[in-house]
Order: C-alpha cells, then structure tokens, then sequence
C-alpha cells in the first residue's frame, strides 16, 4: 500500500531524514519506532502530503501523494489539536466534513462512534470542558470517522488510563481485521508486540532496524531460559543461560539430574530490550 524510497529530508544544516526506504503491506499494523528526534515525525508529514521530501518518494497504492491520497488517510498526531471552544458535536461534524463526508454521512458516522464509545451524552460540552482521555476519545474519533484505508496513528494511548488504551488497542485491532492499513508510532514496546507484524526502527533519520517482530525477536536470542523444577520437593524458579555448545537436549539432561522439570520455555528479548540496545549501540 505504501512505499517510501530513499527520502531524504533536511531542514537547514540537520538532516531529519537519510535514506529512508520501507515498505507497508495493504492490511498490516506496522510500527515505526525511534527516539523522540529521531524523524519519525518528519516521515510522517510527508506520507500525509504535509511536507514534500529533498528527494526520494513517498507512494500510496503506487502514486505520489497529493490531495486525493490524502484523503485516504486518518492521522492521529501526538500533539493533539482540538478547537477548545467548539462542542463536541460541532467538532466532529466540522472534522468529518474536511475529510470530503456530507453532512448525512458524518451525522451517520458519528451517531455510530459516539455510541460505539458510549459519549452520545458529552456532544453538547465544550472541548475544553473534557478531560484529556475524553479529548482522546474525541481525537480519535475525528481520525477514523471517514474510514480510511491507511490508518496513522502516532502515540495513540497517550493519556489514557488502563481500560481506555486497552479499548482503542481492540478498536485498532477490529479495524485492522475489517481492512484497514495501520501505521502505530509509539514508545510502548508492549503494544508494539501485540499489535505490529512488521517494524522499522529510525535514530538519527536512518533506519536501523527494520523487519518481522518475531524474526527480529528470534535473531536478538540470548540462549536464555526460564527453568520450574522440582527439588527436593520444593518448586525452584529460575533463569538459565544455554551454554553455546549446548542443544537443548543436553540443557534438559543437565537440568533434570537435580529435579523434575515442569516448566522450559525460551526467553526471547522483548522490543523494549531490543530498541534500548539497537539505539544505544
């Protein structure tokens, strides 16, 4: 659905981004991850139409975004951007209009979300009468009403409690399984794992990593273990480190002489160790 190739952008003398080469597959959740300045933002407002690359390009289903690819997409920025003074009902309405619905359709669209996320009672407030996770749920709604294909969504739990950023993960979810393209930029590694099939990592405006989560999880491997044995009578905890000449076979054989194993599963790195240790490098 989405291609970049070798964008390379540059405000004055600091290059935000060198290179920049990736590839979203119609249907995915893909994450793009960095550090805060690492031109993860850049590369966003250029796949929007919002700034235009030095050089390279950015295409969506194979041709240059301008206005009618744009259209096509929902973007939910980490700064948020409310009119404080306006009702929630006139907000979503005006929102939706810009994205070329009617006014039938973004009343239609809106009835439904505003059920959805059971707010039908706060149309009348104010936006600045909410608190931040309202607003959010607001903001959210005003990225997705016009049901874009491609779906970007930078920082999106931002300010919720527990409950709420689990409800926009499962609305992520439902609407990747109805079709829709996600682009998730986030700094929680968590929902990167749960969410994200495939990633790329930016530091300093270049791509540093780049892949499938599992894969890039399995190459990451530290030959680490998590070992339950019965010893003694007693259930013993424990992490185990493989040695290199050893299969885990030979692991099992040299665990099982002091006890009963019920539990060997390898421990894989999380992307939170992964992208500590990748930027850090």
């Amino acid at each position: 659905m989405l291609e970049i190739k070798d964008v390379r952008k540059s405000f004055g003398p600091k290059v935000a981004l060198d290179s920049v080469s990736l590839t979203v597959n119609d249907g995915t959740v893909y994450g793009l991850l960095g550090p805060n300045g690492a031109g993860k933002t850049t590369l966003i407002r250029i796949i929007n139409g919002i700034t235009a690359p030095d050089s390279g390009e950015a295409l969506l289903n194979g041709e240059h975004i301008g206005i009618e690819q744009a259209s096509m997409i929902g973007y939910l920025p980490e700064e948020r951007g409310l009119y404080k003074k306006m009702t929630v009902y006139e907000q979503v309405l005006y929102l939706a209009q810009l994205k070329g619905m009617s006014l039938q359709q973004a009343r239609e669209e809106m009835r439904y979300w505003f059920k959805r996320f059971d707010i039908t009672s706060w149309q009348k407030k104010k936006i600045e009468e909410l608190s931040k996770g309202m607003a959010q749920k607001v903001q959210f709604i005003t990225t997705v009403i016009h049901r874009p294909s491609l779906l970007i969504l930078d920082e999106p739990f931002s300010g919720f409690d527990p409950v709420n950023a689990e409800m926009i993960r499962q609305e992520i979810i439902r609407l990747n399984q109805e079709g829709t393209t996600v682009i998730l930029s986030t700094h929680n590694m968590e929902s990167v794992e749960m969410l994200c099939k495939e990633i790329s990592l930016i530091n300093h405006g270049q791509i540093v990593l780049q892949g499938n989560v599992q894969a890039i999880r399995q190459s990451n491997r530290s030959n680490l273990y998590h070992v339950v044995r019965i010893v003694n009578g007693e259930r013993v905890e424990e992490k185990i480190e493989k040695k290199v000449e050893e299969s885990n076979n030979d692991l099992l054989k040299r665990l099982s002489r002091d006890g009963e194993i019920v539990v060997f599963e390898e421990l894989l790195p999380t992307m939170n160790e992964i992208f500590i240790k990748t930027v850090q490098s």
